[in-house]
């Protein structure tokens, strides 16, 4: 065997000692990668859900509102009655006893539509507040996919722990998402 195979050998050996050690990395930014990916999808399907919830909320309160106006209209009507010169007294009491018992039933109602309004901007609250965090949780990912393909750069693991604390903390982020209530 001549020296220069020899060398050639030596330096075949030691690339292939070095990427042996990176392999650890490269597999490391992978998962990252699949984390990243998921971790935006689920971000994404969550800030939809807040739009949707939110557009149920508006609903919920027009429908309140048109019921509001209704229940207006109806003692305006029933405050005229009761001003008006009126020539049949047993026809305008009956027409008085159904504005009250309209009067009534829209009072209760309005309590109900109140409530599921409220309801459903509390399940804004809640999807927003999970959106967040899986934003929170995809850049961290982002971060730690960066910092640790820098390993490969620098030839230096010190990148790839400080990638994975990243990744660890974006991973207790999305975790996070699922805690909120």
């Amino acid at each position: 065997m001549e020296a220069n195979e020899a060398s050639e050998l030596q330096e075949h050996a030691e690339h292939g000692a070095h990427e042996s050690v990176l392999r650890p990395v490269a597999f490391t930014m992978s998962v990252l990668a699949v984390l990243v990916a998921v971790t935006t999808v689920l971000g994404h399907r969550t800030h939809t859900d807040a739009v949707l919830k939110q557009n149920q909320a508006t609903d919920q309160w027009n429908e309140y509102q048109a019921k509001k106006i209704r229940s207006y209209n109806t003692g305006l009507a029933s405050d005229l009655l009761g001003v008006a010169a009126i020539t049949d007294k047993d026809k305008a009491a009956k027409i008085a006893k159904a504005y009250a018992d309209h009067q009534a039933k829209w009072n209760d109602e309005l309590k109900e539509e109140q409530e599921k309004a409220e309801g459903l901007e509390k399940n804004v609250e809640l999807a927003e507040a999970r959106a967040d965090r899986f934003d929170l949780a995809e850049a961290l990912l982002e971060i730690a996919l960066v910092v640790t393909s820098v390993t490969l750069l620098t030839r230096s693991r010190i990148y790839w722990y400080f990638g994975m604390v990243f990744a660890a903390v974006g991973i207790i982020s999305a975790a996070a998402a699922y805690l909120v209530h």
